[in-house]
Order: C-alpha cells, then sequence, then structure tokens
C-alpha cells in the first residue's frame, strides 16, 4: 500500500519491512546524538527486540488480537534510501483517538536528492496516518518542550496543546525515607476487571472535560481480557519487569479514590516507572499513596522512581516538589481532530446598522403571484366601481340573474327580407 509523498513518482510512503529496520535504526540513532530525545533512545531499544521477532509480529498484524498494532510503522522511501518513518498505536480500545509515537526525518540528505522532499517528508507521514486509519477521530502526541522542530512539524499540521507535563524522577534516598513512613490506607484493595467501572468513574472525574474528551476512554479501557493478560505477562517475563497495581475504595460513596501502578524493574538496569491516579477531593492520598509505592520498590533493586504530574494537578506538583523529587522533562501533550473547522462568519453590530439596512431585509425577494382569491376581489371590486359611478342601483349577485346573464337566448333570431 503506497502513496505519493510528492508530484515526484520516486517518493512513496509504505509499511515497514524487515530490511528497513537497519536505516531506521541508524536514522533513530543520529537523531538522538543531534537532539538528545529520550523517546528516540527507547525506540532504539524497541527496534533491537523488533529485529528478534519481527516474524511473529507481522504475522499478528494481520488479524484482530491485543498485539496487533505493537509494531504499527510506515516509511517515507525516496530513490530506494529511507527519508522518514512514523510510528502510531491505538490509544484506546475503540481506537476512537490514535497517537504519534515517534516521527522521524532523516536531515542529512543532500541537495540533490530533492530538498523539497526532503522538508515535507514529515508532514506527508502524517497525512498518510490521517487519511489511512479511517477509525481515528483524534490523534493524540506527546513531544519535549525543546525540540523546536518537531513542536514546528506538529503545530503546522493542526496539532493544538492539550496540557503540559513534568516527568520527574524519586531518588532512592527519598523513596526509602517515605517507606519508613506507615501509609494510612485502610481500604486498599488489588485491580480486578470488577473494579473496571469504579476505576473509569475515577479516571473521569480525575481530568478536565477537554482531555477527558481526547482520550475517550470506557469501562473496556480499564479491563484486561485473558490474551492481553498472556501477553503482558510474556513481555514482563522478557524484559524482567513486574507490575504492581492498587486502588483506594471509599465505602461511604461506593468509588474508588485513588489508584497507583508500578512497572518494576527487577535486575535494576533501568528505573521504576509509577502511575498515580487521585480524585480532586481526595488530594490528602498523595502521601499515603507515594508511601505505598515507596514499599513496593524497596523490594527490588535500588532505583529512582518516575512519575508524572500534569499542569491541572498543581498539589500533586507541589508535593513532589517539597519531597525534593527532580524535574527530568518537560512535554507537551498535543491533539488534533481529523474534522474540518467550519469557517464562521464574521458577527456585525447591531449598533452600525442603518434602518434603511434593517428593512431591507424584510422586503420581497420578487413579485408575488396573485392568486385566485385575490383575483376574484379585484373583479368585485371594480364592478362595484363602475356601478357606483353610474348611479344606477347595485347589481343584482342573485342566482336566477346570473343564470340569465350567462345562458345563450333560446328565441330564434327574426330574419327579414
Amino acid at each position: 500500500m503506497t502513496s505519493p509523498v510528492s508530484e515526484n513518482a520516486k517518493n512513496a510512503i509504505r509499511p515497514i519491512q524487515y530490511r528497513d529496520l537497519e536505516a531506521i535504526e541508524q536514522l533513530a540513532t543520529e537523531v538522538t546524538d543531534a537532539d538528545s530525545n529520550s523517546c528516540s533512545v527507547t525506540f532504539i531499544q524497541q527496534l533491537q527486540q523488533v529485529r528478534r521477532w519481527y516474524g511473529l509480529l507481522k504475522l499478528l498484524s494481520w488479524f484482530p488480537n491485543p498485539s496487533q498494532y505493537a509494531f504499527c510503522v510506515y516509511v517515507s522511501e525516496a530513490f530506494q534510501q529511507i527519508r522518514g518513518m512514523i510510528k502510531i498505536s491505538p490509544f484506546n480500545r475503540t481506537r476512537s483517538t490514535w497517537r504519534v509515537e515517534q516521527v522521524l526525518v532523516d536531515t542529512t540528505a543532500s541537495v540533490q536528492d530533492n530538498t523539497s522532499a526532503k522538508a515535507d517528508t514529515g508532514s506527508a507521514l502524517l497525512r498518510y496516518c490521517f487519511e489511512t486509519i479511517w477509525e481515528a477521530r483524534t490523534w493524540l502526541l506527546e513531544v519535549n518542550i525543546h525540540q523546536k522542530t518537531t513542536l514546528a512539524l506538529y503545530r503546522q499540521n493542526g496539532f493544538q496543546p492539550l496540557a503540559q507535563l513534568t516527568y520527574w524522577a524519586i531518588a532512592p534516598q527519598i523513596l526509602e525515607e517515605l517507606a519508613a513512613h506507615e501509609p494510612d490506607l485502610p481500604n486498599l484493595l488489588p485491580v480486578s476487571n470488577a473494579e473496571a467501572q469504579l476505576l473509569y468513574q475515577l479516571d473521569t472525574a480525575s481530568m478536565p472535560p477537554l482531555v477527558r474528551q481526547v482520550f475517550d476512554r470506557h469501562v473496556q479501557d480499564f479491563k484486561t481480557g485473558f490474551m492481553r493478560a498472556l501477553v503482558s505477562h510474556i513481555h514482563q517475563w522478557f524484559t524482567h519487569t513486574e507490575v504492581v497495581s492498587g486502588y483506594v475504595f471509599e465505602p461511604q460513596r461506593k468509588a474508588a479514590i485513588g489508584y497507583f501502578q508500578i512497572r518494576l524493574c527487577r535486575d535494576g538496569s533501568s528505573c521504576h516507572k509509577g502511575e498515580l491516579t487521585v480524585h480532586p477531593a481526595y488530594t490528602c492520598l498523595y502521601p499515603e499513596l507515594l508511601a505505598q509505592m515507596a514499599r513496593v520498590v524497596q523490594a527490588m533493586p535500588p532505583q529512582s522512581l518516575q512519575i508524572a504530574s500534569a499542569d491541572y494537578q498543581p498539589e500533586r506538583e507541589e508535593y513532589l516538589e517539597q519531597m525534593g523529587a527532580e524535574r527530568i522533562e518537560h512535554t507537551l501533550l498535543m491533539s488534533r481532530s481529523v474534522w474540518h473547522k467550519l469557517r464562521e462568519a464574521k458577527p456585525m453590530s447591531l449598533e452600525g446598522l442603518q434602518l434603511s439596512e434593517v428593512l431591507q431585509g424584510l422586503q420581497p425577494a420578487r413579485t408575488p403571484i396573485p392568486s385566485r382569491i385575490a383575483w376574484w376581489k379585484s373583479i368585485s371590486k371594480k364592478t362595484q366601481a363602475v356601478s357606483s359611478g353610474n348611479g344606477s342601483q347595485p347589481v343584482s349577485t342573485s342566482k336566477s340573474a346570473i343564470s340569465k346573464e350567462a345562458s345563450p337566448s333560446t328565441e330564434s333570431p327574426t330574419i327579414r327580407n
């Protein structure tokens, strides 16, 4: 499946093939050296794993399954050379929102290799995904605020800021201090599919309406099927990771008011990553939940814990700053709708309107056509006017008079010689 990138027929966008992995890895390495992009480092590690299991991933992409879009990548090829790539994935279970995970463009191409096509490669890759993924109603991405070129590319293609995210790193020493505190969480329960409705309500209440609309999550997004759980366990076994989660239940309101999930690294090769969701009315749970997360981390090799906060969560950012967490990255969450925006007419001020302009809209657009009733009334008025002008008596409108005038004479005419 190909699509032209520009007017040059030699430029094409197509799904990734095994022979493209080496060129894409080299392209990602060049971008990482130039911009120090942490996302590119993660993508390089993923490419090394994909190289081993490419055949299985290609087979799984042909039919519906939890790993169907595990490695959905399109490349831009010009003159039999890779000029760019884009990696996308569905964000929710209904696939109404898709995520742009990575866009890489070769900036070292020579001038003779079609410079105009090189400049439009990123936009062409994005437009190709917008047209190909017909299920997507909204697109979502996250970009570092210091990557000005990538940020300009996304703005040029219609992406608008949605929220600002800050990533924090909690040092092992701070985690040890937090673990010494006994968390006051009497209703901390493990997570299962039975609590999907509660977690969905907590997720809905913890974010602004605009973010909630873009994410478009439903109850099924918080459920884990058998196949998805099996794939997750296999992935954890290969990557030496472990996932621990829990939620806080409020018995009076029968609702979940807090949730956490930690992806632990069992061999100490990378940092632990945590997710935290707290109801806006229960921000006092931040110290308790972080203390519980610190206790879980103590069973693993000492590593820092990474956690994110959004600009609409000021209490979380304030608490993380007070405990001494380090800000490691600032990103911008951006979104784009596939629907075209209609141009709105410029509103007119009523104060500047003249009386003639107001009455102009009340005038008939064309000459009115008389109906049968209007025609009969006009004839009656003319007849009355003529009779009153001659001074004669009013004309009788009885049926007998009308019949006499209307019927022809039955007498034969007199013929004179």
